[in-house]
């Protein structure tokens, strides 16, 4: 394992179109494991991850040794093929809280200015990072066109993400006089502050809450994921995971309507 070619891993992970964040954590991971582990080797690399009680963070290490790997399988190095023996700690999984619509009618009723209600519009409505809301330009919104343009998210790569006739409604009245410069004037910590406030659930599970809601309402995967900017199909998969049953007999319907 040549540490050298860690910096050419995380170009090459930025460049497929994935979270350099994640490609970042992963690094440091390797570095470490070259640094700690005692050695190249499968025992090595077991006896690396047990040396931490945290089962997330051996699960971590062990993606980063496994995502490693098959990179350089990939591109012709030789000396990780172990790595694919390297087991996977099993994640016990905490129900989170997911907001839903009759969630998102009673914040509505605890918001008194506008700006406030528009955080909710935006969070329900584009399923938002509190950090991309927060950058928000006035001139990343399309009124012609019914979305916004967030330029800098978590993957690094721009996207769009729909707005709903609501948002837009109260967009308009709240930008009546302004054309250019933030679109809220608000950091992130500020608009997790505001939703502390009020009571109301973290923008995490107004996230959760939008993918779930849009999922029942029979928007694809594929469609979520690209508003959402998930760079895989991981974080979708364990909503509909969670929603098969009730998918499946809302497709069902829908099919049996149109006959």
């Amino acid at each position: 394992m040549d540490i050298s070619l860690i910096d050419d891993f995380k170009v090459d992970w930025g460049l497929s179109g994935k979270s350099s964040r994640t490609a970042s954590l992963y690094a440091g991971y390797l570095e470490a494991f070259l640094r700690d582990g005692g050695g190249v080797s499968l025992a090595a690399a077991k006896a690396w991850l047990l040396s931490t009680s945290h089962v997330s963070v051996r699960r971590k290490r062990a993606q980063a040794l496994r995502a490693f790997a098959s990179w350089c399988c990939r591109n012709g190095f030789q000396g990780m093929e172990w790595a694919r023996d390297i087991p996977l700690s099993a994640e016990k999984v905490v129900p989170q809280l997911t907001v839903s619509a009759e969630d998102y009618q009673n914040a509505l009723k605890k918001v008194r200015t506008l700006r406030n209600r528009i955080v909710i519009e935006m969070l329900w409505s584009c399923g938002l990072r509190r950090s991309e809301l927060a950058r928000l330009q006035i001139s990343d919104v399309d009124f012609a066109g019914g979305f916004i343009v967030i330029r800098h998210s978590k993957t690094g790569q721009p996207r769009i993400a729909p707005l709903s006739p609501s948002a837009r409604k109260c967009l308009r009245r709240f930008l009546m006089k302004r054309d250019e410069g933030s679109l809220l004037g608000m950091s992130s910590n500020a608009i997790r502050l505001m939703l502390q406030k009020h009571g109301l659930p973290s923008s995490h599970a107004w996230r959760r809450g939008w993918a779930v809601h849009s999922l029942r309402g029979g928007v694809s995967e594929a469609s979520v994921r690209a508003a959402a900017g998930w760079s895989s199909g991981a974080m979708v998969a364990r909503y509909t995971k969670a929603l098969s049953g009730e998918l499946a007999m809302a497709e069902f319907a829908r099919v049996w309507s149109g006959n």
